[in-house]
Parts: structure tokens; C-alpha cells; sequence
């Protein structure tokens, strides 16, 4: 899952790289970046799905030997756009199908450890990856030889380490659930009321707040970066990431001690810190500089990190354990739509501005807010029991 993270998130720095050397507009170089989820939404729905009859690990083997594909396909973006749309492409099949198998195999092979344990691993490893990738891809983009193909060679190296350990990992999923019929595309648990009013207005803004962070926020809110060149959007981008690391612990704390009394604070609480996140964007494109730059991504990041945790811990508790991979498919489906938001935001900026068009954001992120706190809250002190049929 590490690997998929950073494979994922390792084209964040080369973005701004490609914007010069391939001359992409704002709009091309969104659309580069957002074809990622036309691959990653099959691959979320139906790699859960498949994982939870065939088993997580064969799946997870095939699809990191795709990862290796993937990015070797990346490397011939350097002669133009196609190479890069196919890359990402791939990129996104491989992301969705190893974020969903891989978060329910390590929710089982946590097996009896404290509640939350499977998602928090899950978690760690996810952002870890996401964030070591741009972090890493960034200073061997900008002053390391071959820029546009080295940055590609560690992911390759990690994903074929990963390939090699993969075979040792305990199977999870047993002969009598393999030969069970596939269930329904939206698991019975989906209908929940807590699925329904917590997690589908929460999960948009699992990405939609830090992909902020991965395209406008480079190209808008920075102003010159001197030495640092295209090394600056993956430091931004470690940073906010580090600040979601950093934010899942109080996330994990906000929900138990909410799910305790019936509440709805550790949603709420991600939420409103996205706002404000968006808030500090929107200054940080009227008034571009690193600091405020900075200071946007890390309170994005941080409100990426508790919306991510508390997600996932929901699903948790909602699924059956046969329903598990489905769900957490649909969650991440839900999550990774959030890719549009930048993709908007590049459509009316033009009309309205960048820093308008994020205010709008921010006081989309505060409505939202306001939903789950109010009908979320009603149907979380409800507490029904985890969904078995």
C-alpha cells in the first residue's frame, strides 16, 4: 500500500516540470492529473469486489506487477502528453484496486487488536506513501540528471521489492468465502443511515481538500520559489501529507471519544479544518508567497488526515466482514471524487478568480458541515448494529 501511495503521488513535483516542458495549460495539466480517476474508479469498485472472493493476495500481487508497467509508461511522458495520460491512467487502476484490497487485508490481518487498528495501519501507509513520493520525486526532478525518468526508477525499485515480499503475507480471505457468489455492486451495509448522512457528504472531501494542495496551490498560491523550482510543490506536498499523519491520531481520539457519547465531532471537526483549509488557499492565491502557500497545505492536509481516519473507521464499523472490500470501495469511489474540485475550481477561476472561486469552496465544505452535524448526529446516536446480511 506504501508503494501504491507513492506511486500515486509521485508525478505531483513533475507536474510543474511538464507544465514547461510540454507548455500544458492549466487545464491540460488538471486534466493529466485527473484522468487518474477515470482507471482508479473501476479499479476501486471492483478490486474490493474481487479480493473479497479470490482472494487479497493474488490480486495485490497482479495489480503491483501492473504498478511496474504504470510507471515504466510514465517515463515516456517526457515526448509528449499521451505517454502521460496512459501512465496515469494505469496509475489510477492500479490505485484503486490495491487501496481497496489492501485497507481490508490489513483490517484482518489486524484480526483482535484494539478497534480501529486495521484502519489506522491503513491509514499510516496510505499518507506515508503519498506524501515520501512527492517528497522524494521533487529534489531528483530538480537537480538530480534525467529528470524526467530518474524520479520513476525508486518507485520501481519499491514496487518490485514489494512484488518479492508479497508472496510471505498470510491470506486472509478462506476457501468457503471464495466460492460464495458475488454479491451486489452496492453492499446491503451502504444503505446504512450512517453510511448515508456521514460518510457519502464526508468522503468527497477526503481528497477534494489536498489535491488543492497537489495542483492549484503550485501553480497559484506560491509565487517564485527560487532555488527550489519544481522541488517546491513535492515539498508542499510532503508537508501537507505529514500534517495528515500527524492529524489521524487526533482524528482516531475525536472518533472514539465521539462514537462513546453518540457523536458526530470527529466528521464535523475534519470538515470544518477543510473549510478553513480552503479559507487559507484562498488567500494564499490572492497574496501568493511560500509561507502562505505553505500554511494553506498544511491545514488542508491536516483536515485531509481526520476526514481519511474517521471514513475509514466508519466502514468499519457499518460492513459485515463479507462486505468489507465492497465498502471500503465505495468509500475510497467517494473519497477520490474529489479529484474535480481542482478541476472546477481551473473552469470558473478564469470567470470569478482563484481566490473567490475558493472562498465558494470553503463555504461548501462549511454546508456540508453543517448537514452531518444535523442529520448525521441523529443517526450516529442510533448506533445500529454492524450489518450482517
Amino acid at each position: 500500500m506504501f508503494a501504491a501511495g507513492y506511486g500515486a503521488n509521485q508525478f505531483v513535483p513533475l507536474l510543474a516540470l511538464y507544465r514547461r516542458t510540454l507548455a500544458l495549460t492549466d487545464a491540460d495539466a488538471t486534466a493529466v492529473f485527473g484522468v487518474y480517476a477515470l482507471g482508479l474508479i473501476p479499479g476501486l469498485i471492483f478490486g474490493g469486489r474481487i479480493s473479497d472472493r479470490r482472494g487479497r493476495r493474488p490480486v495485490l500481487l497482479a495489480f503491483t506487477a501492473l504498478s511496474l508497467l504504470a510507471t515504466a509508461v510514465l517515463m515516456t511522458g517526457q515526448w509528449g502528453t499521451a505517454g502521460l495520460y496512459a501512465g496515469r491512467l494505469l496509475t489510477g487502476l492500479v490505485s484503486g484496486t490495491v487501496f481497496t484490497a489492501g485497507t481490508a487485508w490489513v483490517k484482518e490481518l489486524s484480526g483482535d487488536e484494539r478497534a480501529g487498528a486495521g484502519a489506522r495501519r491503513a491509514a499510516l501507509a496510505l499518507t506515508a506513501g503519498f506524501g515520501i513520493g512527492p517528497l522524494v520525486a521533487g529534489p531528483l526532478a530538480q537537480w538530480g540528471p534525467a529528470p524526467q525518468v530518474l524520479p520513476y526508477i525508486v518507485h520501481l525499485a519499491l514496487a518490485g521489492s514489494a512484488l518479492l515480499m508479497l508472496p510471505r503475507a498470510r491470506e486472509t480471505v478462506s476457501g468457503a468465502r471464495k466460492s460464495d457468489p458475488p454479491g451486489p455492486l452496492l453492499p446491503p451495509s451502504a444503505s446504512s443511515a450512517r453510511f448515508r448522512l456521514v460518510v457519502v457528504p464526508l468522503g468527497p472531501w477526503v481528497f477534494g481538500s489536498v489535491t488543492l494542495v497537489f495542483t492549484t496551490l503550485p501553480g497559484h498560491g506560491t509565487g517564485p520559489t527560487g532555488v527550489l523550482g519544481v522541488a517546491f510543490p513535492g515539498l508542499l506536498a510532503a508537508g501537507a501529507l505529514a500534517a495528515g499523519v500527524v492529524s489521524q491520531r487526533l482524528g482516531r481520539r475525536l472518533y472514539e471519544a465521539g462514537a462513546a457519547r453518540g457523536s458526530t465531532t470527529a466528521a464535523v471537526t475534519g470538515l470544518g479544518i477543510v473549510a478553513a483549509g480552503c479559507a487559507a488557499a484562498a488567500f494564499a492565491t490572492a497574496f501568493p508567497g511560500i509561507a502562505t502557500a505553505a500554511t494553506a497545505a498544511l491545514i488542508l492536509g491536516a483536515g485531509y488526515g481526520i476526514c481519511l481516519i474517521v471514513g475509514l473507521r466508519e466502514v468499519e464499523e457499518i460492513a459485515a466482514p463479507e462486505q468489507l472490500g465492497a465498502l471500503i470501495a465505495l468509500f475510497y469511489s467517494l473519497a477520490y471524487s474529489g479529484l474535480a474540485v481542482p478541476f472546477l475550481l481551473a473552469l470558473i477561476a478564469p470567470t470569478i478568480g482563484y481566490p473567490q472561486a475558493l472562498l465558494f469552496t470553503a463555504a461548501a465544505t462549511t454546508l456540508t458541515m453543517a448537514a452531518v452535524f444535523l442529520s448525521g448526529q441523529k443517526s450516529y446516536r442510533a448506533r445500529p448494529e454492524r450489518n450482517n446480511t
